[in-house]
């Protein structure tokens, strides 16, 4: 049997609750004592109750947190990758198998989405732009 970690992260929708695994007891039964709440969003670790946190246990939530917030931005930038996915399937479907009903109860709700994103990506990629010329200028001097 393999061993035990000794700290469970029980993901929570911001976050997670941090256990401390135990089996160190008569009946080998594993026990979970909680011991933080983390909150991945704003970085706050709060120890549960009365629980005061060890040096050991900061240093794995803090472990935990960076390896967390890679796992959702590359959850993230996939997300996006289907999105392009669909965007392509959607243009195919409507061209080739959408019939007028079909294309009526979604094609304003797609423009005004299209819309949205478009203004959203014109705008950074122009505010990406700028400071990048800022910063090629102030190489130069």
């Amino acid at each position: 049997m393999t061993e035990l970690p000794d700290y469970y992260f029980r993901i929570r929708e911001n976050g997670a609750a941090v256990f401390r695994v135990s089996t160190e007891n008569r009946q080998r039964r594993i026990e979970m004592d909680e011991i933080a709440v983390v909150n991945i969003r704003n970085g706050n670790v709060k120890p549960h109750g009365d629980h005061v946190l060890s040096d050991e246990e900061n240093s794995v939530i803090a472990e935990w947190m960076e390896e967390r917030r890679a796992v959702l931005h590359e959850r993230d930038i996939d997300d996006i990758h289907r999105a392009v996915d669909y965007l392509n399937l959607t243009t195919q479907w409507a061209q080739s198998r959408a019939s007028d009903d079909d294309l009526e109860d979604v094609t304003d709700r797609l423009l005004l989405a299209m819309h949205d994103l478009r203004s959203v990506l014109v705008r950074k990629k122009a505010d990406r732009l700028i400071a990048a010329s800022k910063a090629e200028a102030e190489a130069g001097d």
